[in-house]
């Protein structure tokens, strides 16, 4: 999650879409298969079973083609976020999807949101898996847990694994609150591991600059999120296995 304000440079040759929605260890993770148990959460050409934040039926920015979800925030109508929610709400699960940024674009994956009035943003509440081009704060050692795979401003990923701008990489998350448990597996590569709630949650939490905030990362269950943002964002292969 970044400043809705910084300067962009983006591909004019990126992709066409259609059909608009109303770094510790470095273990190389086991190969991704996806078996049976496993449920396809995009509809090929629709938005079944999604939806903007907060809809009055004025918020588009989304667009599908085929099995792919593209966010393009210069084709933005509406006012407010219009980050994309699952209709249904999960609570234990692993999710598994592909994603692609344009040059210096941003996103992020999120779970347990909350859409009440209360929230005017999904990451009020939902903790952020962080999607974005590698090239943006490059380096820049204060912006580590900022980079690709983090849990924004909580946990950085342990090692780099993200491919450039323009190209697929690939998520396997487990979020399962039973365990107390959150695991990030990028291009086959485990980056990131941390606990979902108690001392050590609360504590690092308070470090960041979510200190302070009521309903962040207190709701198990809620929607699961892929973020707007600057730039143009696609997601593909959205598969989740709920956890019992």
């Amino acid at each position: 999650m970044r400043t809705l304000f910084f300067s962009l440079m983006l591909s004019a040759t990126f992709w066409s879409c259609q059909n608009t929605p109303k770094k510790n260890s470095t273990t190389t993770a086991p190969s991704e298969e996806v078996s049976n148990d496993w449920e396809n959460l995009i509809v090929p050409g629709t938005f079944e079973g999604w939806h903007i934040f907060q809809n009055d039926g004025t918020k588009k920015g989304w667009t599908v083609e085929g099995d792919v979800f593209t966010f393009d925030s210069e084709k933005v109508e509406g006012n407010g976020d219009k980050s994309l929610l699952s209709d249904k709400q999960y609570t234990n699960f692993e999710i598994q999807f592909d994603w692609r940024v344009s040059p210096g674009a941003n996103s992020g994956f999120m779970w347990g949101v909350q859409e009440d009035s209360n929230y005017s943003y999904p990451f009020q509440t939902g903790p952020e898996i962080q999607v974005l081009d590698p090239m943006v704060d490059k380096g820049n050692p204060d912006e580590i847990k900022h980079s690709a795979g983090s849990l924004y401003d909580i946990y950085a990923p342990t090692v780099d694994v993200t491919k450039p701008a323009g190209e697929w990489n690939t998520f396997h998350i487990t979020i399962n609150h039973n365990d107390n448990e959150a695991v990030v597996v990028q291009n086959g590569v485990e980056i990131n591991r941390f606990e979902l709630h108690g001392p050590k949650w609360e504590t690092d939490v308070e470090n960041s600059k979510f200190k302070g905030w009521e309903g962040f990362g207190k709701y198990p269950t809620g929607a699961i999120c892929l973020q707007d943002h600057p730039g143009i964002i696609s997601f593909k292969n959205i598969k989740i296995k709920e956890l019992l």
